[in-house]
């Protein structure tokens, strides 16, 4: 029997119903869990986490990225080490894209139950944790500025209609970016640092190019179009993967420095990151584990 803690964000995505959080329980219970239930609300994920994970043998969580990403946190604030199940709940789930995650609830908890850890590399953005993207410019303040209404009645479409009003709003930021073993200076509408095959259900990257638990991100920078031209090579870098021409770079690194002329906003696993001028990232290799379907076992939806 496994002691599991159950963390659930009921203001996740489009929000979890009674009847939903009840067939998650029973199911867990009927696997072989004893399960104890916790709430985000007057205490965040992170909080609860933090205060309760090192009484149990796996934490399972229900919200999305930014549920998970707090749940993350939590544990390595309080230097428990426990997998990590997690039932997608949120509008975009990137992190389930990435790694194949069911996307209803019964699927999720079945891989939960029979599937196996699997390590992840975790970033450290200044003294946050964040667990697949840290990023500045163009639209990264979709997610967190979105109301969460408009996310539940539109779902995804939410953040494509926000990014749209968005458009006018749009400049380039001078950067300069320090990595391991080279320095990059120039004026960018976009920049990431992921460790995650997925941004926001738009930005995709190859999955074979990308390893979670290599000690590396991946950092994603977009220049400043200089004419039409480079516009249209943007949108056709995106949407073909291509990150290696003049307009879109793709680096692969430990750590990185950002440093700007100004204040620039920042979103860390869609929440609001806050204002930086400079920003250090680096990489926790291997830091946390999630449950993932054992190799051989039939995908799910």
């Amino acid at each position: 029997m496994r002691n599991v803690m159950l963390v659930i964000n009921p203001f996740a995505g489009r929000g979890i119903s009674k009847a939903a959080i009840g067939t998650i329980v029973s199911q867990l219970c009927g696997g072989g869990c004893i399960v104890t239930v916790y709430f985000a609300g007057e205490l965040t994920p992170e909080e609860l986490t933090y205060e309760y994970a090192k009484n149990y043998d796996m934490v399972a969580c229900v919200g999305g990225d930014g549920t998970l990403s707090s749940v993350f946190s939590g544990l390595l604030r309080s230097g428990t080490s426990v997998p990590v199940g997690y039932i997608p709940a949120g509008t975009a789930n990137d992190v389930a894209s990435t790694l194949s995650l069911p996307k209803y609830y019964s699927a999720a908890v079945k891989t939960i139950i029979t599937g196996q850890p699997r390590p992840l590399d975790i970033g450290m953005f200044s003294d946050k944790y964040f667990s697949y993207i840290a990023a500045f410019g163009a639209f990264t303040g979709v997610s967190y500025l979105t109301t969460q209404n408009a996310k539940r009645a539109l779902g995804h479409f939410a953040y494509v209609l926000s990014g749209i009003a968005d458009v006018s709003t749009i400049r380039p930021i001078h950067t300069v970016v320090e990595y391991d073993g080279g320095l990059i200076e120039g004026d960018f509408l976009f920049g990431s640092v992921t460790n995650s095959t997925s941004v926001a259900g738009l930005v995709k990257l190859d999955p074979d190019s990308v390893d979670l638990a290599d000690g590396l991100f991946e950092i994603i920078l977009v220049k400043q179009p200089a004419n039409p031209a480079d516009l249209i090579d943007i949108f056709a870098g995106l949407a073909t993967r291509a990150y290696d021409g003049d307009t879109i770079q793709l680096i692969h690194s430990s750590e990185a420095k950002f440093t700007f002329d100004e204040d620039v906003a920042w979103t860390i696993d869609g929440e609001d990151g806050g204002l930086h001028r400079e920003v250090s990232i680096e990489n926790c290799t291997r830091a946390v584990s999630i449950i993932v379907k054992a190799p051989g076992a039939k995908q799910e939806e």
